[in-house]
């Protein structure tokens, strides 16, 4: 995982191969039935999270286009820095 290619929650993209946008609410994720680790979780644009069959993980290399770039302050920056720290760690 790139920390610093980390897109911000709030961005929408298109995946490779998709025909709908996702928006990101989660960076970090693992899947808990895989224990597989994703850069992102997202829902389907703009419907929004509608239960847990309509949140996907994905990594930033299947990202194909994005629309919008989430907000990103001091506050996102330290976080990232302790997800990296996280990650190193374990």
């Amino acid at each position: 995982m790139d920390f610093k290619e980390l897109l911000p929650i709030g961005s929408v993209v298109l995946l490779k191969d998709a025909v709908k946008k996702l928006m990101i609410y989660g960076v970090g994720q693992t899947d808990t039935t895989t224990d597989k680790d994703y850069d992102y979780i997202g829902v389907m644009y703009p419907e929004g999270n509608m239960g847990e069959g309509s949140q996907y993980l994905f990594n930033h290399g299947d990202i194909e286009q994005v629309f919008f770039r989430g907000f990103s302050d001091n506050e996102r920056d330290e976080f990232i820095e302790r997800l990296k720290g996280y990650y190193e760690n374990n």
